[in-house]
């Protein structure tokens, strides 16, 4: 099959962009030819291009939205549909999700969009959502079909009537597995080693989390920060509460699995996601997870179970949380191996790209 994918951005790491990677490479191994049509490029589309997977450039196709911008994206990515020919399209991120599908219709091409949490879910701005839930209604007209990354996403797109039923499917983020020998186990080390992995922006909640660690100031603790964008605010924060020895702001890695070694605790504080691969990626190296209950993150943390969900902004529930596994590295662990199972069980990458292929067979 002739797939080509359309995303966004592709010069930062999210969980989209991941996700494009993993399946990207795991289709051209089964013998598939795979194309990428981002506006942006970066370390990720040259290790695609390495791999011989075709990396094409949309410099007009950008996240802001702007009227010339968008429809000289418009045009550029319906040129190279029809250049490339492929049986489908598969659209990631929701600028590209909108264009793309729009370019697909216009050259008589199948497409598919995949939500990683829709723009108009809970924790968006009121005004942003309506204007995004009026897109999206929009848009699944002219979309063959679409995936889902967790069961919360397409009740909302339900709730909302953005489709109709027989036209979503729910496929869980799968992520590859990978060796985890010679991680340290929690307690091995001291202070106990937190880590959050997320973009600096409205999304996540950087700053309730950094004020609920510093009412932990009497424990011994030391948080990675890893993520781009602009971090100035919160090296300020942690200035002025006297705890910019224990926070590590690291920018943007591409080593984070490496980072999972030496980590006790995963957390992930936001004000809304899909199903963050991120969180999938800890469970995988055994590493027990804190996170806000927003999106579908409750499909992939059990309370209790593999770690703890915090109700969104809740600072007091977050120190409790910290405080309970940082007084208990025992417990950490084994939150952390519990985890590691539910991953083994739900949350398979090879699951995940027969489902995904199913759905552009199927188209």
């Amino acid at each position: 099959m002739k797939i080509a994918y359309c995303i966004t951005r592709m010069d930062e790491i999210g969980g989209a962009q991941i996700h494009l990677r993993d399946i990207a490479l795991a289709f051209q191994k089964q013998g598939h030819d795979i194309s990428i049509l981002s506006g942006s490029l970066g370390d990720l589309t040259d290790h695609l291009a390495a791999a011989g997977i075709k990396i094409y450039h949309v410099p007009s196709l950008k996240r802001s939205i702007h009227p010339y911008y968008d429809v000289l994206a418009l045009f550029q990515i319906s040129k190279l549909l029809f250049k490339i020919k492929p049986d489908v399209v598969a659209c990631h991120s929701s600028k590209a999700g909108l264009l793309g599908r729009l370019a697909a219709k216009i050259c008589g091409i199948k497409s598919v969009f995949t939500a990683h949490g829709w723009a108009f879910t809970e924790g968006v701005s009121p005004n942003t959502a309506k204007i995004y839930r009026v897109l999206e209604k929009w848009a699944s007209k002219i979309t063959t079909h679409i995936i889902t990354v967790s069961q919360y996403d397409r009740d909302l797109a339900l709730k909302y009537k953005i489709a109709p039923p027989e036209k979503m499917t729910v496929i869980h983020n799968g992520v590859p597995d990978i060796s985890y020998e010679g991680r340290m186990i929690s307690g091995d080390h001291k202070p106990l080693k937190l880590l959050m992995v997320a973009r600096f922006g409205g999304q996540k909640d950087h700053k309730l989390l950094l004020s609920a660690l510093k009412n932990c100031s009497d424990l011994d603790w030391e948080l990675d920060l890893v993520g781009r964008g602009d971090a100035q605010e919160f090296i300020e924060y942690c200035i002025e509460n006297n705890i910019q020895d224990r926070v590590n702001f690291l920018g943007e890695r591409n080593d984070v699995a490496d980072l999972l070694k030496e980590t006790d605790v995963f957390l992930l504080i936001s004000r809304w996601e899909g199903l963050p691969i991120s969180i999938l990626e800890a469970m995988r190296a055994s590493v027990p997870v804190i996170a806000s209950d927003v999106g579908g993150v409750k499909e992939s943390v059990m309370d209790g179970q593999t770690g703890y969900l915090v109700p969104r902004g809740d600072a007091q529930v977050l120190e409790q949380r910290l405080r309970t596994l940082m007084n208990n590295k025992s417990e950490a662990a084994s939150l952390g191996a519990r985890g590691r199972r539910v991953y083994e069980e739900n949350f398979s990458f090879d699951v995940m790209i027969k489902s995904t292929f199913n759905v552009y067979s199927l188209c």
